[in-house]
């Protein structure tokens, strides 16, 4: 059985999705507020979360970010919109895949399914360790550690930093890098990735940004010889 963290403040869609889905692989958790979600998520540890835009408390997108935040968990957004604002920023913060509302049983099944097949080949083919110095990475379990000390990166932190070593000695636009992260294009005014390289750089002590490198008007550049 996989745990579904489905949070929805809607009584008859939250009703219709439990016992469809409870038909099949999955067993259904159900939080009605948004303001609720995070402390819930960390208890009951879902292997796939469906969360609505709409909630009581806090919005979504928030939920979402929080979410990310802490887990790489597959995180499905349902969606009244038929415009692609809300899908925009969902994978801005995170989401993996959106639904539209009214819900489909049938589609939000397959959807999940796709999601986790996907989730459980990257954990079973991924394995490496990546190691630059005193900077060692491995994939296996998103571990990483510096100067011999476990270093606690966010989710998104984690990413970004694999995403760079990964193309050490390579400059990678913010196109580049958001298409890697998120699936999404740079919009010109997109400044995740600037404030998620000053946090980085504070946590490895690159006061001088010469480790993660920034190439003006180019992007930024990971220095495998700098990680001493």
């Amino acid at each position: 059985m996989y745990r579904v963290l489905l949070v929805e403040d809607d009584p008859r869609l939250a009703e219709l999705v439990t016992e469809y889905l409870s038909g099949y692989e999955f067993s259904v958790d159900l939080v009605t507020r948004g303001d609720a979600a995070l402390e819930h998520f960390k208890t009951a540890v879902p292997d796939i979360v469906v969360l609505d835009l709409m909630l009581p408390g806090m919005d979504g997108m928030v939920v979402c970010r929080q979410i990310r935040d802490v887990s790489d968990v597959p995180i499905l957004i349902l969606t009244a919109r038929e415009d692609t604002y809300d899908e925009v920023s969902g994978l801005e913060q995170g989401a993996d895949d959106f639904v539209n509302k009214p819900v489909q049983p049938r589609v939000l099944l397959a959807r999940l399914r796709a999601l986790l097949r996907r989730t459980q080949t990257k954990t079973t083919t991924d394995s490496r360790v990546l190691e630059f110095g005193a900077l060692r990475i491995m994939t296996s379990d998103r571990s990483v550690t510096w100067r011999g000390q476990p270093c606690v990166l966010s989710n998104t932190e984690y990413k970004l930093l694999l995403v760079l070593a990964e193309a050490a000695g390579r400059v990678l636009s913010r196109d580049e890098l958001l298409k890697k992260m998120r699936g999404i294009e740079f919009d010109g005014l997109d400044r995740s990735i600037d404030n998620c390289i000053s946090k980085l750089r504070r946590k490895f002590d690159d006061n001088l940004s010469e480790k993660i490198k920034t190439v003006w008007g180019e992007g930024y550049l990971f220095s495998p010889s700098a990680w001493n």
